[in-house]
Formats: structure tokens, C-alpha cells, sequence
């Protein structure tokens, strides 16, 4: 077990207050809720919204998301030791994405990682820059790496086609989703990477000034070549298509007993050869011996009664509760959608309830439970005891 104390609890991400974003001033902006709180939900079409993001002409404004940056010549080795993730060797612009776990293997903090040569920058939900802040340096012992959480740094989104607009805006790091490819040396719970619906729209971060956010949207949203002139998308839209595309959100589907492996989280967050890390134990264990205790699925949820329950709302079979929501939103394309953790051992064709609607699943996580890494023998097997 590594020295240090473990990584803190996260705070209420349900109960966010950041500063409000500028651009909650333009016409037709309604302010999010939880996590999202503090910039534009939508701005006025969210439907609108959504196929413009999709087509690569909108971004969108997640201000209320938290930055953190390590510098220094030891940053990325001390990542390393202390995340699930394989980062040392990160090139220049290359991204990444780590967890940090309790020793129980429960995830206490999820970052999008991408380093610049001399600064790495870490993206989490806005509640949790400040504790994770201070995680890392509770862990830095004599080694020469400086934390700070970046107040002025804010973060604009895009989807694919979008990046060029992103780029146009001048952004101090980039950060290209690594979702759903899995990462060399981890594993899936999910469909396969060619079947996953989250290939059909790659996410895509910037990083920039916060002091400067209204003239980087300018610069993004401004024609250019062959673009037509872009729009702002809210969060609505993003979550939206965050959702169809089975992407785990920590603000969202994270509890405090969370393993990576019931959101198939370990797709591009756990390297599973890599050195001891809080955590690992619980990992390797799951991956070789056991079966995640439950699962992240897709909700199709019953519109017909113009009735959408909230997240957290628990979920029903026969009248017993096997789980709860996690994230609820109305696709432009799909209906209403949402994710929700239950246990495995619910029936992937059995008929939900949630909130007095009906819910048909659709499979995120293979209730089995067991991916292409588990061994074919139980390790240890040929051992014999020592008469």
C-alpha cells in the first residue's frame, strides 16, 4: 500500500456553485443545474443546438468544470505512481485519462490529462479541483512537482469537426477524448470499439484564459475558409450526446462506491500491467477473479406520458429496487435517454420503471462481467501445497 493518506471524498457535485460564466448573458441562456451549474444550459433551441454540435459547428461552454496543473521535472513519473493510468511516457499533446482510487478500488477523482513539455493539465468536475488539489500535495514528499488549481483557466467543448474551431480560438492545451478506444493495456466491459456508438462523435477540450472566454468564443464561432459561422450549444446538447455515447461523467454516474469496472471505465482510465497504485488490488481482483456488482446501462425512457423523472430517482424491477439514475436528458435524435447504475444480476430484457415511467435497457456493460483479460486459468492454479 502506497504511504500518504488516501484521496479525500468529493464534495456534493450535485450542490456546485462556480462563478458565473459570461456568456450566460447572451439572449436566450438558461443557467444549468449541479454540476453544470454557472453556464448556459441552453440558449433557447436545444434540439438546434445538439445538430450543431454534432455537425462540428458549435461549442460549447463548460467554464464550470475545474482545472489543475503539476509542473515540474518529476510530474509525470508521480502521476504515474499515484493514478490508474499509464502516463509517464505522455508525449507533447498527447491526451489521456487517469482515475485516483480509495484502497477499496472506489473512485475518488477522474481527470482528462493532456502535458505540453513543461506543465500537465488536469480537467475535473468544478467541486473537485480544490480537494484534488489538495490530494496531490499532501502526496509530494521531496519530489520536484508544483500543484496549483487554475481559477484562471476555463474549458470550451467541441465535437469532432469542431477541433478546428476550438484551435481557432487559441487555447492554451487541447485535450482529444480518448473515449471509446481502448487504451493500450486495459479492457473493455462495453461493446467493442468499432461498435461503440461514443466513435461517432469525438470529444474534443480547449483550455484558454478565463479572462478572455467571450473573445475566444468569438474566435471559434467566426467563419473561416469554408466554415459557415458557428453557434453556442449548451449543455443540454453536450449531455445529450454524452450520454448516447455511454460516457461516464464523475459530476454524474459516480457514487461513493463506485468501482471503474461498472461503468466500463477501465476502457480508457486503468492500465491494468502498470506499477502499485491505491486501489490496484481491488482492480486486478475483479479483472482476474470476480464480476462488477453492477452495471452502467442505457435507459429508453417512455415519453408518452410527457413525465421525465430526475436523476437519482430509483429504478424498479418487479417492484424492487436494483439501482438508481444517473444522468437524465432528452436526445434531439434518441427521445429521452438515461444512464443508470443497477446490479448485475438484473435481466438485460427485463422492463424497468423509474419515476412512474416505463424504461426499456439497452446494454452498456456485459452483465457477465468478464472481459478479454480475465486469465483462462484461476491464477494460482497449478500451485500445489506443501505436504
Amino acid at each position: 500500500m502506497l504511504p500518504g493518506t488516501a484521496p479525500a471524498a468529493a464534495p456534493d457535485l450535485t450542490d456546485w456553485h462556480p462563478q458565473p460564466s459570461p456568456l450566460l448573458a447572451r439572449e436566450g441562456a438558461v443557467e444549468g443545474s449541479g454540476p453544470d451549474a454557472g453556464v448556459p444550459l441552453h440558449l433557447g433551441r436545444p434540439v438546434h443546438e445538439q445538430r450543431a454540435l454534432e455537425a462540428g459547428d458549435a461549442v460549447v461552454d463548460l467554464s464550470q468544470l475545474g482545472v489543475v496543473t503539476v509542473s515540474g521535472a518529476d510530474r509525470l513519473t508521480w502521476l504515474d505512481t499515484l493514478s490508474s493510468q499509464w502516463v509517464r511516457d505522455l508525449t507533447p499533446g498527447q491526451a489521456a485519462e487517469l482515475l485516483l482510487l480509495d484502497n477499496q478500488g472506489h473512485i475518488a477523482f477522474a481527470a482528462a490529462v493532456v502535458d505540453d513539455a513543461e506543465t500537465t493539465w488536469l480537467v475535473v468536475e468544478g467541486a473537485c479541483a480544490a480537494p484534488l488539489a489538495a490530494f496531490l500535495d499532501s502526496m509530494r514528499f521531496m519530489l520536484d512537482v508544483e500543484v496549483r488549481v487554475r481559477a484562471d483557466v476555463a474549458v470550451l467543448g467541441a465535437l469532432g469537426g469542431g477541433r478546428d474551431r476550438l484551435r481557432a480560438a487559441d487555447p492554451l492545451a487541447v485535450w482529444d477524448d480518448p473515449w471509446p478506444v481502448t487504451a493500450p493495456g486495459s479492457t473493455a466491459y462495453g461493446p467493442a470499439d468499432a461498435d461503440h456508438p461514443g466513435a461517432d462523435h469525438p470529444v474534443v477540450l480547449a483550455l484558454l484564459a478565463r479572462d478572455r472566454l467571450e473573445e475566444a468564443v468569438a474566435a471559434a464561432l467566426a467563419p473561416a475558409d469554408a466554415r459557415s459561422v458557428g453557434s453556442l450549444a449548451g449543455t443540454w446538447a453536450w449531455e445529450a450526446v454524452r450520454v448516447a455515447a455511454y460516457r461516464p461523467r464523475h459530476g454524474r454516474e459516480v457514487d461513493d462506491r463506485t468501482l471503474p469496472h461498472e461503468l466500463d471505465w477501465l476502457r480508457t482510465g486503468v492500465h491494468l500491467t502498470k506499477g502499485c497504485y491505491r486501489g490496484q488490488e481491488t482492480v486486478a481482483k475483479l479483472v482476474n477473479l470476480g464480476r462488477p456488482p453492477r452495471r452502467l446501462v442505457l435507459l429508453h425512457l417512455d415519453g408518452s406520458e410527457h413525465i421525465t423523472p430526475e436523476a437519482g430517482a430509483p429504478v424498479e424491477n418487479d417492484g424492487k429496487v436494483v439501482g438508481r439514475l444517473t444522468s437524465v436528458v432528452r436526445h434531439g435524435t434518441d427521445g429521452p435517454l438515461a444512464l443508470a447504475v443497477v446490479k448485475r444480476s438484473v435481466p438485460t430484457d427485463a422492463v424497468l420503471t423509474t419515476g412512474g415511467v416505463t424504461a426499456a435497457q439497452e446494454v452498456v456493460v456485459d452483465p457477465s462481467g468478464v472481459t478479454d483479460a480475465r486469465p483462462g486459468e484461476r491464477p494460482g492454479a497449478g500451485l500445489r501445497r506443501l505436504r
